[in-house]
């Protein structure tokens, strides 16, 4: 006969097993799911713009963002990070992208939000570039799952034309 802990090992193997493949089908069960979430971002206003003593641009922006996450939450979803960057070409880069607010969505009841708010964080770009820029504004979302790989996506929102003089 078999001792108690051989019958153990292969009892807490075959338990461990079946919760890989539970998780392996609930990690894929998620790429069944085809979000549509919408979000509305506009530029109220310029606090300022301005030229720093070291060369850089910088820019303060009042923002009203709007946005229905919802239908990216599933039930393996344990919480969404959410951003609004402002991207932008230059001579030197194709692509600058320059956070201005962030969020955490802890749940699908929160995924539905509207704020009224300046930019979290500075806008500020490291040379004179910005003067007369068209700057679009994108949404960003992470969603952070209970098991499975974290994904990301985003929405170009809207599209703004930065003054082409210093305030």
């Amino acid at each position: 006969m078999h001792s108690f802990a051989y019958r153990a090992n292969a009892l807490v193997t075959f338990a461990v097993t079946i919760l890989a493949i539970l998780c392996g089908i609930a990690s894929l069960s998620d790429n069944l799911n085809l979000p549509a979430p919408t979000a509305e971002i506009e530029i109220t206003s310029i606090n300022w713009f301005q030229r720093q003593p070291n060369g850089n641009d910088e820019v303060s922006l009042m923002m009203n963002i709007t946005a229905d996450l919802q239908t990216v939450f599933t039930w393996n979803t344990k919480q969404v990070f959410v951003f609004v960057a402002a991207e932008y070409e230059t001579p030197e880069n194709s692509l600058n992208q320059v956070s201005l607010w962030d969020g955490i969505i802890p749940s699908k009841e929160n995924a539905k939000f509207s704020v009224h708010t300046s930019n979290k964080y500075r806008f500020v770009d490291q040379g004179s570039n910005l003067r007369g820029k068209i700057i679009n504004l994108t949404l960003h979302w992470h969603v952070m799952p209970k098991t499975g790989k974290m994904f990301a996506d985003k929405i170009v929102v809207a599209a703004h034309h930065l003054p082409g003089e210093y305030r």
